[in-house]
């Protein structure tokens, strides 16, 4: 990853992607005076390093800026020295921001099952997403409830769309912890799982988001997936900045 930022036509390409997330290599393209070929050859240095996650819709290859590695760098080394400054800024990255869509990706070294049941699972659940407790049978058409541990606090609700385990979850998202966030309506969040080798490939896609959604929908998804990993890799909890434990 530090390979990948050390160039500063890659650094602006994220900056690019930052800027106006998923899109096409001809729309990067005009934005560089290099050809075609140099643009792909940095896209995959990207890719290669998690820095950039690809999408295909139709006939177009759409590429999304996965903010997830950098978040990691940032729980091991930054946060400890200057997290009211790195959260702050993180704050206001994520207020400028307002895709239609997000893309994360992650590799856990774990199994399928295993992931899965850290997805589904409200106890483990709760280790790595606030404290949140997210309670369904997880069969398709079942609700979602989403609580404060006590279960006072109403924090969401969704309904599963589609299961398949242990490779897909499918469901909406409603949030209720405030006025603003609940008046954004419903979203779509899918959850896919691919092994790879004694590891597991995880990409969270998080759409159906309005034009100009409440960034705090999706805001919290690289600090979650971050807590998800270190849990199932070294089974210890994940404190990240800006965490909000709802208890």
């Amino acid at each position: 990853m530090f390979k990948a930022l050390a160039d500063p036509t890659r650094r602006q390409l994220l900056d690019e992607l930052f800027r106006e997330d998923g899109q096409t290599l001809s729309a990067l393209e005009e934005r560089f005076p290099m050809s075609r070929f140099g643009v792909m050859k940095h896209l995959k240095q990207l890719e290669e390093a998690g820095l950039v996650v690809t999408r295909r819709r139709g006939r177009e290859k759409l590429h999304f800026l996965n903010p997830v590695p950098i978040r990691l760098v940032h729980d091991r080394w930054v946060s400890k020295y200057a997290e009211p400054w790195v959260a702050g800024l993180s704050d206001l990255k994520t207020q400028l921001e307002a895709p239609m869509e997000k893309v994360f990706e992650i590799y856990i070294r774990t199994t399928p099952e295993r992931l899965w049941e850290a997805i589904t699972d409200p106890e483990i659940r709760a280790k790595y997403s606030f404290g949140a407790v997210y309670e369904s049978d997880w069969t398709a058409g079942s609700r979602i409830d989403t609580h404060g541990r006590d279960g006072s606090f109403a924090i969401g609700e969704g309904e599963v769309l589609e299961v398949d385990p242990p490779r897909r979850l499918v469901h909406t998202m409603k949030a209720l912890w405030s006025d603003a966030v609940r008046d954004e309506g419903f979203s779509r969040v899918t959850w896919d799982i691919v092994p790879v080798g004694d590891s597991c490939q995880l990409t969270v896609t998080h759409d159906q988001l309005r034009e100009g959604a409440n960034a705090e929908l999706y805001g919290g998804w690289p600090m979650i997936l971050s807590g998800l990993k270190t849990w199932l890799e070294t089974g210890e909890l994940l404190t990240t900045p800006g965490s909000l434990l709802y208890t």
